[in-house]
């Protein structure tokens, strides 16, 4: 019996000493010695008395060691359960109690506040930095670098990942080893990774984007990353020559084309930029593709999906829309009792695949609520589609604004504001009014040295937009809340602005 996802990601690579991670230190670990560092971690968690199945969350910086312990968990079925480092020990609780974890791998700073956490849920708690210190190094130094793989299915759980939480308590997504497998293994081909890439990679490991497609893509084609502790422009700028790939968020392309370093000559070794987690400017695309010649290519994903339509690699990279269903995975648009509406009305999306995942860890009901009995998930994002298959997102079903019996769609609101001169980018939400029901407030950032007017920018939406559709209130703000995918934070916008028509 095998482990596929093991085998396929990682113990393909024994003894290939072909560059993996280049560090930020300057050294470079090759794929040999990245296992032989991985199956140290294994025989850790081994003695420690884990058992495959048992859970392993892990709230640590991003490092070699980290990634070491998530092939660890590969290789012996341990099941990996990746935290936001921002989590604060009152939310590492629930994930704790709720997923039963055995283990609960800290950053050293943190194991004192969360030693009590461990011990109410019963879990041990090791600690690990991203210097090679920590408990669980110092165990791991002491061990063999060969273990023993543990025999596993690709149906059997590989990861849980908790979402956001936004609704209500954070839902624990089980993903299989066919869910994370069958997806790298699309996203390679479709997106032509060899083992001649080298993937600069400055996105966090506790998240869908960088672990499951960014680092099982680069294991599974066996190329090499440029592996970067966090976003730091001067490192993307310093390693880009020797980089051929980079996935990362919004927020990564405005900081670098912020940069008059960042041109075409500084690209000439790239052949792929790819962005995703949030929505990206249609104007940023445009800009992108002025100063280096490369066009971005913007997908879409879910945690409970990993990613589900991108644009093509050789085709029409449109901005503005997120792509076509990837092979093998099935998306249209549905009405709320499933049924598929005709090409371009606007609807709920919904997935099938092997992509999608088991289900909510310990919520059967949740489970129901959004897993059709036809393995169809409705992930709540709004969409239309196109005769040729494109996917464009209109915002997520929870963000619909219904004034005065009106449905109104925020992305409509905010590419019309985005259009005019002096805005960088907005938000629009709908907030309680005593008359309508829910009314249109619009939170607009000016370009770097430009004063905007909320009464210029109402005026100038007169003849772009329906007058049900016009914001009644529009504030000028210096930034959006954003998460740390760079997905700007509604529900946050929300609460701030909820009693704007109070009174």
């Amino acid at each position: 019996m095998t482990n596929p996802l093991y085998d396929q990601l990682f113990g393909i690579h024994a003894g290939k000493d072909t560059p993996f991670l280049y560090l930020p230190d300057g050294t470079t670990l090759t794929h040999a010695a990245f296992l032989a560092r991985a199956s140290r971690f294994a025989n850790a968690l081994t003695h420690l008395g884990l058992h495959p199945g048992d859970r392993v969350a892990v709230q640590i910086d991003k490092s070699a060691d980290a990634l070491a312990v998530y092939a660890a968990c590969a290789q012996t079925g341990l099941v990996f359960l990746p935290l936001n480092t921002a989590y604060t020990p009152h939310e590492v609780d629930y994930f704790l109690s709720n997923s039963g974890a055995g283990l609960l791998v800290a950053a050293p700073p943190k194991a004192e506040a969360l030693a009590p956490i461990a011990a109410k849920s019963q879990a041990r708690l090791e600690t690990l930095d991203d210097a090679g210190g920590g408990t669980l190094a110092a165990l791991a130094a002491t061990m063999p670098d060969t273990a023993a793989t543990s025999p596993r299915t690709d149906s059997d759980l590989a990861a849980i990942l908790y979402t956001s939480g936004t609704t209500g308590r954070s839902k624990g997504a089980m993903l299989s080893q066919r869910n994370l497998l069958s997806n790298a293994a699309a996203l390679c081909e479709l997106w032509q990774f060899t083992d001649r890439d080298v993937l600069l990679h400055a996105l966090p490991i506790f998240h869908t984007h960088g672990l499951f497609v960014a680092t099982n893509i680069t294991l599974l084609a066996g190329g090499g990353m440029v592996f970067l502790p966090k976003l730091d422009i001067d490192a993307l700028i310093e390693h880009m020559p020797r980089s051929t790939a980079m996935m990362g968020v919004p927020t990564f392309y405005t900081r670098l084309l912020d940069d008059p370093r960042f041109d075409r000559a500084l690209t000439q070794h790239m052949r792929l930029f790819v962005s995703g987690s949030a929505p990206l400017l249609a104007d940023t695309h445009h800009q992108f593709e002025e100063r280096t010649g490369h066009r971005i290519l913007e997908r879409y994903g879910m945690t409970e999906t990993n990613m589900n339509t991108s644009n093509p690699y050789d085709g029409d990279r449109r901005p503005g829309t997120v792509g076509r269903a990837l092979p093998g995975v099935e998306v249209k648009v549905c009405d709320p009792s499933g049924r598929e509406l005709p090409r371009g009305e606007i609807g709920v999306l919904e997935v099938r695949g092997d992509n999608v995942f088991m289900g909510y860890w310990q919520m059967p009901e949740k489970t129901a609520e959004e897993l059709r009995p036809t393995r169809f998930f409705i992930t709540g994002d709004l969409a239309t589609m196109g005769d040729d298959g494109y996917v464009t997102i209109v915002g997520r079903a929870k963000d619909l604004i219904i004034a005065g019996g009106y449905n109104i769609y925020p992305k409509e609101i905010e590419e019309a504001l985005d259009d005019l001169s002096g805005v960088l980018e907005s938000a629009v939400i709908g907030v309680p009014h005593p008359d309508l029901g829910e009314a249109v407030v619009a939170l607009v950032v000016p370009e770097a040295g430009q004063t905007l007017d909320p009464n210029d920018l109402s005026a100038a939406l007169v003849d772009r937009l329906a007058r049900f559709k016009q914001p009644r209130r529009i504030e000028i703000v210096e930034n959006l809340p954003r998460n740390t995918m760079g997905k700007v934070q509604k529900a946050e916008l929300r609460k701030i602005y909820a009693d704007s028509f109070k009174g």
